[in-house]
């Protein structure tokens, strides 16, 4: 029989802005409540300035005003029926976790652990891309027991991941349509000594300009080259475990190096968000050198990658984009 399960989340927005929590249901002793809140800056980095898009803040304000110590109670008729309409579910049959851990060297804008504790024992999944079948119907069942939004189904529809969207590798999709972007920002950043992240490019498709280490307006030759190199080089894909096999196969050489964040923002302001602490995704440098001799700068940074590191990444890369 269940007696209890944790189910922690986590949301990752602009750098240092990132919302963890841990909504815990005890049916031993009939309530439920939130266990840990947040991990990092708090508030203090929450207003920013020169960002491509701030549509992320009102997700993150009204996360963090959900956070409660209240504590909800559990009837027996309630718990009954959620054990009932739960078993029905059979949420993680067939499912495959995929990695998680508290520390990961390349996050992603949403993750989630489920640990289902039991008279036998317990059991854990994890997902980031790979959502269980029936969490939207897990997520209805939650509310309609507690009377919110415990999944944060209302928000996850804004995030590019796979449980509302199909992320290709020509792009993201809603309904079949191909979403269009409005920006693009990305950052990188000393974190040893402590640099302050910055926007280091913003491609603003909608106001048409191109800000940071390059300030110009964009042409509509300069937007057909960027769409065709974030096909090119599968960018969209990047959120995937298939493109992190250099970060699982080597720790980078200096890992108190230079951090990084890559974010898309689509119309309906749709975020796909990816970060790394000093590792990339496996195609990352070749993007990286085609935009070096397209602009004749660095603009990706790949001179703060050691020779060991470049050299696995032109291995991985190389496979996935032959084989493409």
């Amino acid at each position: 029989m269940i007696e209890k399960i944790e189910i922690t989340q986590r949301f990752n927005f602009k750098r240092l802005n990132r919302h963890y929590e841990c909504f815990t249901i005890d049916f031993t002793n009939k309530n439920a409540y939130y266990q840990i809140s947040e991990r990092g800056s708090g508030d203090k980095f929450l207003e920013e300035s020169s960002l491509c898009d701030d549509s992320w803040i009102d997700i993150l304000v009204d996360l963090r005003r959900k956070m409660t110590s209240k504590i909800y109670a559990l009837t027996d008729d309630k718990i009954d029926k959620f054990l009932y309409e739960f078993d029905n579910l059979k949420l993680f049959e067939d499912f495959k976790s995929e990695k998680f851990s508290y520390f990961e060297k390349i996050e992603l804008v949403y993750s989630c652990n489920v640990v289902i504790y039991s008279t036998d024992g317990y059991e854990s999944y994890s997902f980031k891309n790979n959502f269980p079948r029936e969490w939207i119907s897990f997520g209805e069942l939650l509310n309609d027991i507690f009377g919110f939004d415990v999944l944060h189904l209302n928000y996850q529809r804004q995030l590019a991941t796979p449980l509302f969207h199909d992320v290709r590798k020509e792009g993201v999709y809603l309904n079949d349509k191909m979403l269009k972007i409005k920006a693009i920002e990305f950052g990188h950043y000393r974190c040893a000594p402590y640099e302050l992240p910055n926007p280091r490019l913003i491609i603003n498709f909608e106001n048409q300009s191109i800000d940071g280490y390059i300030d110009k307006k964009l042409s509509e030759d300069d937007e057909n080259l960027i769409l065709n190199l974030l096909e090119k080089y599968h960018v969209y894909m990047w959120i995937f475990e298939e493109y992190h096999r250099k970060s699982r196969a080597r720790d980078p050489d200096d890992l108190e190096g230079y951090d990084w964040y890559f974010e898309i923002v689509f119309e309906g302001n749709v975020i796909w968000h990816i970060f790394g602490y000093n590792d990339y995704p496996d195609t990352y440098v070749h993007l990286a050198r085609e935009i070096m001799d397209i602009t004749g700068m660095d603009l990706l940074e790949i001179n703060t990658i050691s020779d060991g590191d470049l050299s696995l990444f032109e291995k991985f890369g190389k496979e996935i984009l032959s084989n493409s």
